[in-house]
C-alpha cells in the first residue's frame, strides 16, 4: 500500500464503480471492484499508513459498500463483520456515511427497527458533513422502510425531501438516478394507497431511466408493477411480469430481490385460485430468505404459504394456531399490515372450524385508519363469514355492502377499462357472501339488489377518454400496420413469425400506457326494483337474471310487477351445449360441405339449442308468457345465441350486463342528430354489396368503401353518429380482448379505438364474425368489442357470438335495416329478420 495521488483516484474510481454497478443490479460486478479498491487501501488494516490523510474516508466509505455487496451476495455475516471493522477505523465526518451503509444491511438481512435507527441516526450527520447525495439515498431507503411499516405519508415526506436535495445537486453527482429512485419510490407508496394509475405513472418514469442506464434495476421495477397489478386485480398480467424477473435474477445474484419476486408471484397464483402453485413459490420465497439470513421477510412469505393452505382448504385448525403465533411475530417484527392479515386469516379459519368465540376474539372492533385496503376488505369479509356462522344476516349484508363499497370507490380512482373491470378476488368473495345470504333470505328484493350489485359493476362508472400519449400514437401505427403485414402473410402462405411477436410486445405497451389513465370518481347509483319493474312493464317486456350459486344455476324472473327466484338445475351441465353449439356454427359458416355432414351438423344444432332451451328457458315459460325478454346472463352464458332457443325464436331479446345497465341506457337522452354511417370493411366478398342494398335506406348516411374506409375516416364518422353499420372481417381476440377488430382498408379498427371516441355512436351493427363474444371476468366483467362500445355509452349494439356466413348475412341485415329505418325497436327489427335464417348467431346487446 502506497499513498499517492494516483492510488487514490483508482480507489474513488474503483469504488464509485461499485456503487453504481451494484446500485444496477450488478451486485457480483459491484464485488469484484469493491475487493480491488480494498486491495489498494491495504485493507484489513488497524490504523491509516503515513501521508495519507484521506484513507480514513476512503476506507470508512470502501468498507461500508463491501459490507452491502456482501450481505446483497448472500454473506451476511460478512458483511456485519467488515462494518465492525469499519467503525474501528472512521473518522468523525464518516460517521454519517458507516450509520447509513449499517441501516442498509439491516434492510437486506431484515432487521427493519435497526435500519431504521441507522437511518434516523445518519440523517443529520450527513447533513452537517455536507453529503447531500448520500443523504439523498438515505432518504430513499428510509422511505422504503416507511412503506414495509405502512407508514406512507412518512414515506412520501422522505420522498421529497429526497427529489428537493437531488434538485440541488449537479448532473454528474447522479442527480438522473436520484430522482429515478425517488419516482419508483413515489410508485410503491401510491400503490399502498390505492392510487394505482398513479404508481403505474411513477414506475414508467423511473423506467426510462433504468433502461438507458441501470439494466439491472429494470426487473426490481418490474416486480413492484406486478404488485400494482395484483393490487388493481389483474393477477395473470402481474404473473407475467414476475415471470419475465424471474429468468433475470439468477445472472445478477440479487437474491433478497429474486425471493421478494418468488413471494410476489406466490401471491399472484393465490389472487388467479391456484393455491398450489402460490404454496410452491411461497415455499421457495421462504428457504431463500432464511439461506439470507432474513427472518423477517421469510415470516412474511409463511404467512403466504398459510394463505393458500387456507383457500386449499387445507389443515385448516394448523392454519388457525399457526396464523395466531404468527400475528404475533409480525407485530414484533413491526410489520403491522401483515401482522393483521395474519390474525384475519387465523379468524376465517377459526370460523370455517365452527369456533366462532375464537374467531370473533381476532377481529378488530373497527378499521384501522392507515390500514391498506386489502386489510379492510379481509377484515368486512371476516365478519360477513362470522355473521353467516352465527345466522346473523344483517351483519353478512353490512359487512358485505361496505366492503364492496370501499372496493368501488377503490375502482373510482381508475380510467381504464380495463381496471375497472378487473375485481379482485376479495370483491367476489364479498359478493358471494352477501349474495348466499340474500338467496338464504329469499326475499326477491334483497336477492335483486344483491345480484345487481355482485357483477358487472364497471358499468356503473362514467366512460372517461384516456389521454392520447405520443407513444401510444405511434405504436398504435405500427401495430395497425404489421397487422396488415401479418394478414397479408397468412393470405399468401408466408406467416411473419417477428411481426406476431412485434405486435404482441405493442399490445402489452399501449394497454400498460391505458392503466395509467385518472378515472372521474363518479358513478352511477344502483337499479331499484321497483324502478326496474315499473319499465319493464311500460316495455312489455321480462328481465332474466341468472346466477350461479355453489354450483347450482338459477334465475330471478321479473314480470308484470311479480319477482320469482326458479331453479334451474346444476351449472355444470350448461358449459358442454354451448362449446358444441358454437363449435357446430363456427363448422358452418361459410363452407360448402357434403350434404350428409352438413345435415349431422344442423341436427347437432337443434340438440344443442334444444337442450340449452330446456334447462334454462322452460322452468320460466310459465313467467314469460309473450312478452318480450331482457337476459342478464353470467358466465359462459354471455356466449349463447339467444334469438337460437326455441323459446326465444321470432320473439325480442335484448341482452344486457347488469339490471343497472340496462335501466341506465335507457334513461340517457337518445341523439337525433348525426348522419348514419355505412362502412365495408376489406377482405370481404360481399361487403361492398352489403352496404350498396344498404345505402338506398339512408340517404343522408356517409358511405366508406374500398380505400376510403380508412381507419382515420371511419373514427371520425364514427364518433357521435346516431348509427353505424359495419360489414367486414372481424375477430375477438380472447387472449387481449383490448385489440378485438374489424379489418378496414388501412388496417384494423380496435377496440382500444373505440375508448378513444369522444362521445360514443347510438346505435352500432356489426355484421361481422364474433365481435359479439365477450371475455367474462369475475364479478361477470365483460370485455371485447361490443362490451367496449356499451362501456363508452352507445345504447344498442347488434352483432354476432360465433362465426358468421357472409354469403347470408347480407339478406339478414337488409331487412332488418328496413324494419328499423321504419321505427321498429332494434330487438324486434332483429327478431323479424332472423326468421329468414334459423341458424344466424346475431344477438341484440344493450337496450333496444
Amino acid at each position: 500500500m502506497v499513498a499517492s495521488p494516483r492510488a487514490e483516484d483508482r480507489v474513488r474510481d474503483l469504488h464509485r464503480r461499485a456503487v453504481a454497478a451494484t446500485n444496477n443490479g450488478q451486485p457480483v460486478v459491484g464485488g469484484r471492484l469493491i475487493r480491488s479498491a480494498a486491495r489498494l487501501l491495504g485493507l484489513p488494516a488497524t490504523a491509516p499508513p503515513d501521508g495519507w490523510p484521506a484513507w480514513p474516508d476512503l476506507a470508512t466509505r470502501v468498507l461500508g459498500t463491501y459490507a452491502a455487496v456482501e450481505t446483497a451476495l448472500g454473506n451476511s455475516a460478512r458483511g456485519l463483520a467488515l462494518l465492525d471493522e469499519a467503525d474501528a477505523l472512521v473518522s468523525e465526518a464518516g460517521r454519517g456515511i458507516l450509520r447509513q451503509q449499517r441501516g442498509l444491511v439491516f434492510i437486506l438481512i431484515g432487521r427493519m427497527d435497526e435500519a431504521l435507527t441507522c437511518f434516523d441516526e445518519a440523517i443529520p450527520l450527513l447533513r452537517q458533513a455536507g453529503e447531500f447525495v448520500v443523504l439523498a439515498r438515505t432518504l430513499l431507503n428510509r422511505a422504503m422502510l416507511h412503506q414495509y411499516a405502512g407508514r406512507v405519508r412518512l414515506a412520501l415526506a422522505d420522498l421529497d425531501q429526497c427529489e428537493q436535495i437531488g434538485a440541488g445537486q449537479p448532473e454528474e453527482e447522479g442527480l438522473a438516478r436520484i430522482f429515478a429512485k425517488a419516482a419508483h419510490g413515489r410508485g410503491q407508496a401510491r400503490v399502498l394507497t390505492g392510487d394505482i394509475p398513479g404508481a403505474l405513472r411513477d414506475f414508467d418514469a423511473a423506467s426510462g431511466f433504468y433502461a438507458e442506464q441501470s439494466v439491472g434495476m429494470l426487473p426490481v421495477l418490474a416486480v413492484d408493477k406486478a404488485r400494482a397489478l395484483l393490487a388493481a386485480g389483474l393477477p395473470q398480467e402481474a404473473a407475467a411480469e414476475l415471470d419475465a424477473a424471474l429468468e433475470q435474477f439468477p445472472r445478477s445474484r440479487m437474491n433478497q430481490e429474486h425471493a421478494e419476486a418468488e413471494l410476489t408471484r406466490a401471491l399472484a397464483a393465490l389472487a388467479s385460485g391456484d393455491p398450489a402453485t402460490a404454496r410452491s413459490w411461497a415455499g421457495r420465497a421462504e428457504r431463500r430468505f432464511r439461506r439470507r439470513g432474513n427472518e423477517t421477510w421469510a415470516a412474511v412469505a409463511q404467512l403466504t404459504a398459510l394463505r393458500a393452505d387456507f383457500a386449499a382448504g387445507r389443515r385448516i385448525a394448523r392454519v388457525a394456531t399457526e396464523a395466531t403465533a404468527l400475528a404475533g411475530r409480525l407485530t414484533g417484527l413491526g410489520l403491522r399490515n401483515d401482522a393483521e392479515i395474519a390474525a384475519l386469516l387465523a379468524a376465517r379459519a377459526r370460523i370455517a372450524l365452527g369456533d366462532l368465540d375464537g374467531a370473533r376474539a381476532g377481529i378488530a372492533p373497527r378499521d384501522r385508519r392507515a390500514a391498506p385496503l386489502e386489510n379492510r376488505l379481509v377484515r368486512r369479509l371476516a365478519l360477513a363469514e362470522l355473521g353467516a356462522a352465527t345466522g346473523h344476516r344483517r351483519t353478512t349484508f353490512a359487512n358485505a355492502r361496505a366492503g364492496l363499497a370501499q372496493l368501488q370507490r377503490h375502482r373510482s380512482r381508475f380510467g381504464s377499462v380495463d381496471l375497472q373491470t378487473a375485481t379482485t378476488s376479495l370483491g367476489k368473495e364479498l359478493a358471494d357472501a352477501g349474495l348466499a345470504a340474500a338467496l338464504a333470505q329469499r326475499s326477491p328484493g334483497v336477492v335483486f339488489r344483491w345480484l345487481d350489485r355482485s357483477r358487472a359493476q364497471a358499468f356503473r362508472f362514467r366512460p372517461v377518454r384516456p389521454p392520447a400519449h405520443p407513444e401510444t400514437v405511434d405504436a398504435v401505427a405500427e401495430l395497425r400496420y404489421l397487422s396488415m403485414q401479418i394478414r397479408a402473410g397468412e393470405l399468401s402462405g408466408k406467416p411473419d413469425a417477428q411481426a406476431v411477436k412485434r405486435c404482441a410486445a405493442l399490445e402489452r405497451e399501449i394497454r400498460a400506457k391505458g392503466w395509467q389513465a385518472e378515472g372521474t370518481d363518479e358513478d352511477h347509483p344502483e337499479a331499484k326494483l321497483r324502478e326496474v319493474g315499473d319499465e319493464l312493464a311500460d316495455s312489455g317486456s321480462a328481465m332474466v337474471c341468472f346466477l350461479a350459486d355453489h354450483g347450482a344455476l338459477c334465475a330471478q324472473v321479473i314480470a308484470n310487477h311479480r319477482v320469482a327466484l326458479i331453479e334451474l338445475g346444476p351449472a355444470s351441465a350448461v358449459a358442454e351445449p354451448v362449446a358444441r353449439l358454437h363449435s357446430d356454427l363456427d363448422a358452418l359458416c361459410g363452407r360448402q360441405l357434403p350434404a350428409q355432414l352438413d345435415q349431422v351438423i344442423r341436427r347437432s344444432v337443434r340438440t344443442q339449442v334444444t337442450a340449452l332451451d330446456a334447462i334454462l328457458l322452460a322452468p320460466l315459460a310459465n313467467r314469460l308468457g309473450d312478452l318480450d325478454v331482457v337476459v342478464v346472463p353470467t358466465g359462459a352464458l354471455s356466449a349463447i345465441p339467444w334469438g337460437l332457443l326455441p323459446t326465444l325464436r321470432g320473439r325480442p331479446v335484448t341482452v344486457t350486463p347488469s339490471s343497472s345497465a340496462w335501466l341506465d341506457a335507457g334513461r340517457r337522452p337518445r341523439r337525433a342528430g348525426g348522419a348514419p354511417l355505412l362502412v365495408a370493411g376489406s377482405d370481404l366478398t360481399h361487403a361492398e354489396t352489403e352496404i350498396s342494398a344498404l345505402a338506398p335506406l339512408y340517404p343522408e348516411a356517409e358511405v366508406l368503401t374500398g380505400p376510403d374506409a380508412t381507419v382515420a375516416a371511419t373514427l371520425k364518422a364514427f364518433d357521435g353518429c346516431r348509427l353505424a353499420h359495419f360489414a367486414a372481417h372481424g375477430h375477438h381476440e380472447r387472449e387481449n380482448v383490448l385489440f378485438s377488430r374489424l379489418n378496414l382498408a388501412d388496417g384494423p379498427l380496435m377496440a382500444y379505438d373505440v375508448q378513444q371516441l369522444a362521445t360514443a355512436p347510438e346505435q352500432v351493427v356489426l355484421s361481422s364474425c364474433d365481435v359479439g363474444q365477450t371475455v367474462v371476468r369475475a364479478g361477470d366483467e365483460v370485455l371485447g368489442f361490443t362490451a367496449a362500445l356499451l362501456y363508452g355509452g352507445s345504447r344498442t349494439v347488434v352483432s354476432s357470438v360465433a362465426r358468421v356466413d357472409d354469403r347470408t348475412a347480407g339478406g339478414v341485415m337488409l331487412a332488418f335495416h328496413r324494419a328499423l329505418a321504419a321505427g321498429t325497436p332494434p330487438a324486434r327489427a332483429l327478431a323479424d329478420a332472423a326468421t329468414a335464417e334459423p341458424l344466424m348467431p346475431f344477438v341484440c346487446f344493450g337496450r333496444s
